[in-house]
């Protein structure tokens, strides 16, 4: 099937069956008009014909077994069409009051290079990159492969200086305590395997974490012998109070090190870390703080959240080129990291006090930043995407989106009867992870996209069935619509508050 991104349609019904516009009738600078509303043009992630999309496991992305019938959205795996899905028992009391109708932003999907034929509501696992941005990235691709020697030889170190400027200015911090990395991931495995850690030696952590860095602690302690000591978050989760105290009583005079999302991916949580991570610090506690959901999500000042480590992901809401993540560090805790490679810009000396790097930086910086020849073209994009977010005023975006977020899991609570994860304040504003009735969350998944063309994870996270719904600019309420239509009609939702009241 031939896909062309980037052409707004309309929607028919609420079925997941499109009519696709003729390009003579697409203005470039207006929205879709259908039926006296602004209709946004439904998105997929940029992948080939046949793509299967992510199969979620247990909260975490993992590779799917089957691709989409793209020519039959109707039809596919016959047992997608009934899924054993059971009702909830009894109602439970929602945390979110119902919220004001969100305003939808103009227009943005023009910007993005996301496919149009597939509903795309899955921006918090690999975000999608603007137009412009890309055409930026690309720019700089293109340079460094004009004059490869001057640009990775020469003008590097200025080069990577730059977006820690701008980005350090945006997170609330000295450039010289932030360094470019490929992703969250990275910077967080630097932290743990530089770690000074001993047999009997506790990490602190919680039931809410993303599997590859449960991995990555979980190698680090059977290297090491230290143990790993999760707390249950009280849920659903109401308080800051209850969270820090679940997390305080969970600390012994073994515990070295306390790692936490800040948002978390499998139930989009805020975590109220502030008061935890102080703590910490005044206990001598390592704070280790997994940011990948957080940059240009929430409001985020490194300096004034006093982390000793923080890692977060620039691709995901930030919207820069894939590639491009951070790893921050106090001052005071700077040299206690390792690189995972040794390249250029490791020296000798680079333990000893006041020691620079090989190419003038800290060593903390040059050790990570120089890691032999690669492309930093995503890194160097980052001031791009922050300029983007500038022209398009995408606090006011923010804002429109988490409107929409907000009001679209308030509707299938609605219909659900299920209790949301938390209060609205602890909920991340862009991304919702939304509790379903029990049910086979491939089998959602797979009807999801082979029937409705939309995108989104579908999973199981602690036996609850969960659908985790993003909304970013180049989203609307009217596909708002088609997913809570498309989820009444698979689980079988129209008669279930009925079926609850008796």
């Amino acid at each position: 099937m031939q896909r062309t991104p980037h052409v707004p349609f309309g929607f028919i019904g609420g079925k997941g069956i499109f009519k696709s516009l003729e390009r003579s009738e697409i203005h470039e600078t207006n929205p879709v008009v259908e039926n006296g509303a602004n209709i946004q043009q439904p998105t997929a992630l940029t992948s080939g014909p046949g793509f299967a999309g992510f199969r979620i496991k247990s909260g975490q992305e993992t590779v799917g077994r089957r691709s989409p019938s793209w020519g039959n959205r109707g039809g596919g795996d016959p047992r997608h069409h009934h899924p054993a899905c059971l009702q909830p028992s009894k109602p439970a009391t929602s945390h979110h009051p119902p919220p004001e109708p969100a305003a939808v932003p103009s227009n943005l999907a023009r910007h993005f290079l996301l496919f149009e034929d597939v509903l795309f509501l899955n921006h918090g696992s690999f975000g999608a990159c603007p137009r412009p941005v890309f055409e930026t990235y690309q720019s700089i691709q293109r340079e460094l492969e004009s004059q490869p020697v001057a640009f990775l030889g020469r003008e590097l170190t200025e080069r990577l200086r730059v977006p820690r400027v701008e980005l350090a200015a945006y997170l609330g911090t000295s450039p010289e305590n932030l360094v470019g990395v490929v992703n969250a991931t990275t910077g967080l495995n630097i932290v743990a395997q530089s770690l000074d850690l001993q047999p009997g030696d506790e990490i602190l952590t919680t039931d809410h974490e993303y599997s590859a860095l449960e991995k990555t602690w979980a190698y680090v302690t059977g290297k090491t012998g230290a143990r790993i000591v999760t707390v249950d978050v009280p849920m659903p989760l109401v308080s800051e109070e209850a969270f820090t105290d679940a997390l305080r009583a969970g600390i012994t005079e073994r515990t070295r090190v306390l790692f936490l999302s800040h948002i978390t991916s499998p139930t989009a949580l805020v975590f109220p870390i502030e008061r935890i991570v102080a703590e910490a610090r005044s206990r001598g506690i390592v704070s280790v703080i997994d940011g990948a959901h957080t940059p240009g999500h929430i409001p985020l000042d490194l300096d004034a959240l006093g982390a000793d480590f923080y890692s977060g992901n620039c691709h995901k809401w930030l919207m820069t080129p894939k590639g491009s993540a951070f790893l921050y560090a106090r001052p005071e805790m700077q040299d206690r990291l390792d690189p995972l490679v040794v390249s250029h810009g490791w020296t000798a000396q680079s333990r000893q006090p006041g020691a620079r790097g090989a190419f003038g930086n800290s060593p903390f910086i040059d050790e990570i930043e120089m890691q032999g020849t690669r492309d930093p073209s995503a890194w160097l994009a980052v001031p791009s995407a922050l300029a983007f977010r500038r022209e398009h005023d995408w606090d006011a975006v923010t804002r429109a989106c988490t409107s929409l977020a907000q009001e679209t899991a308030a509707r299938l609570c609605a219909l659900t009867g299920l209790e949301p994860l938390s209060a609205s304040e602890f909920c991340a504003p862009q991304m919702v992870a939304m509790p379903i009735p029990d049910c086979d969350p491939l089998v959602i998944h797979d009807a999801l996209l082979e029937r409705y063309a939309i995108e989104i994870p579908v999973f199981k996270w602690k036996q609850q069935s969960i659908v985790r719904v993003s909304v970013q600019g180049y989203n609307s309420r009217e596909q708002m619509d088609v997913l809570i239509d498309a989820l009444t009609e698979l689980l079988d939702l129209v008669q279930a508050p009925s079926r609850m009241r008796s």
